[in-house]
């Protein structure tokens, strides 16, 4: 499980570290497990954290999340309610964060890391501020991102297709998570609320589940992707075919204008005068 000071626990959760210790005082947050004078952090409480945000952009108070959170956890004990928190919150890859200097950066996308490019990459998440330099969340994207601009394509246009990517791929994340968290709700919890031992039921079922979307999402994009590459270079070959016939017969019409004039001898095909 992933640990966390502080610091990036609250830069994760898209809060403050004032705001982290206001819920811990408000008993909306368990404490950090202590190694000296350093507090840390699992993604149980990053679950939470990002919960907590959640219900607060839903207008709800303090006092009716600590409500909800002392009822979910009288229903089962503490080690289920931070086992389903555990479940939904852990990170979804083994993939590591990595870091990455302006220069670097430059060094990557040769003369493409515009002012513009740059707010792009930032508003799209796929670099983070971090003191004088930048966290990269995924090296691998951007280890592709940086492919396709040797491959010839402009950042610009990299960009376009991280955005149009994220924005899809967000609709159907919405879309399936919807849909089982609704089969879940309505089979486990048809009164609303998890209680006993329905909370380490659906933690387990969580993390069951977690590994089949991605299955699933990747065999689908393998399909659709061999499909549309087939499809494109059809008809980059038809279009080739097609110029190569406009070309034999501009060259039929060519040899057939020469056959019927023939400069050496002034004449044409029937011997008359040119």
């Amino acid at each position: 499980m992933a640990e966390y000071r502080i610091d990036e626990l609250a830069r994760l959760a898209d809060t403050t570290v004032r705001n982290v210790r206001v819920y811990q005082d408000r008993g909306l947050l368990s404490p950090p497990r202590r190694e000296g004078r350093v507090g840390i952090y699992t993604e149980a409480h990053l679950a939470r954290l990002r919960l907590i945000g959640q219900l607060l952009k839903r207008g709800y108070t303090f006092a009716n999340i600590g409500e909800l959170v002392s009822v979910w956890e009288r229903g089962g004990n503490l080690t289920d309610v931070l086992g389903l928190e555990s479940a939904v919150g852990d990170p979804w890859t083994d993939e590591i964060a990595g870091h990455i200097t302006m220069a670097e950066l430059r060094e990557t996308f040769p003369g493409q890391v515009t002012p513009v490019a740059l707010a792009r990459a930032l508003q799209a998440g796929l670099i983070e501020r971090e003191g004088n330099r930048f966290r990269v969340p995924s090296p691998r994207l951007l280890h592709a991102g940086a492919e396709l601009v040797r491959a010839g394509i402009p950042l610009t246009t990299v960009l376009d297709i991280s955005e149009q990517l994220q924005e899809r791929i967000d609709t159907a994340a919405r879309d399936l998570v919807g849909t089982v968290s609704e089969h879940i709700v309505s089979t486990h919890a048809p009164d609303g609320m998890l209680k006993g031992e329905e909370i380490a039921e659906v933690a387990a079922l969580t993390r069951r589940l977690r590994p089949l979307a991605q299955t699933a999402v990747d065999a689908m994009l393998v399909q659709s992707m061999s499909r549309y590459l087939h499809q494109a270079l059809g008809e980059h070959f038809a279009e080739v075919l097609e110029h190569l016939r406009h070309e034999a017969e501009n060259t039929e019409q060519g040899d057939a204008g020469a056959d019927a004039h023939d400069p050496s001898t002034g004449t044409d095909r029937e011997g008359l005068p040119a």
